[in-house]
């Protein structure tokens, strides 16, 4: 697996956001994202889990970096994420994404984020859809970069 890079000032990713989750991301041969994470209180919602929302966000940019790291440059536009089981907090949870169709602009994904036990707590169906005129060369997405330098 190949580590994909950060996203400065991502509120998941970033290493230059003081509130950033941190969380690495990694793609498979095949295309696919990994990674493994801990939450902690940062991401609490009820007493001792993850707020839905922090694991929204997760599946959301695991999903967008599978496209991204595809060469698709996208926004998401639909994010379906069912809630299956609480997210406790200080617990390894992984979370995987892949691609899973295409459309003439669009790009189909979907995404797990699985107990330490192999028990899906959370998936996510997302779509996103081409917009290359929010990405240039100034733009701080190093996707981009990479592809030009």
């Amino acid at each position: 697996m190949e580590a994909l890079p950060e996203h400065g000032k991502c509120f998941v990713c970033g290493s230059q956001n003081p509130h950033s989750m941190g969380i690495r991301w990694y793609v498979n041969a095949a295309g696919e994202i990994h990674t493994k994470v801990t939450l902690t209180e940062a991401q609490q919602g009820p007493p001792g889990h993850a707020h839905g929302g922090a694991t929204a966000a997760i599946l959301d940019e695991a999903m967008g970096a599978a496209v991204w790291s595809a060469g698709h440059r996208v926004l998401s536009v639909n994010l379906n994420i069912d809630y299956k089981a609480p997210v406790p907090l200080d617990k390894e949870v992984e979370i995987t994404a892949r691609i899973s169709g295409k459309g003439e602009r669009s790009v189909h994904t979907t995404a797990e984020l699985c107990l330490a036990n192999g028990k899906v707590a959370v998936n996510g169906r997302g779509i996103y859809v081409e917009a290359p005129q929010f990405f240039n060369e100034n733009t701080e997405n190093p996707f981009w970069r990479a592809e030009h330098d």
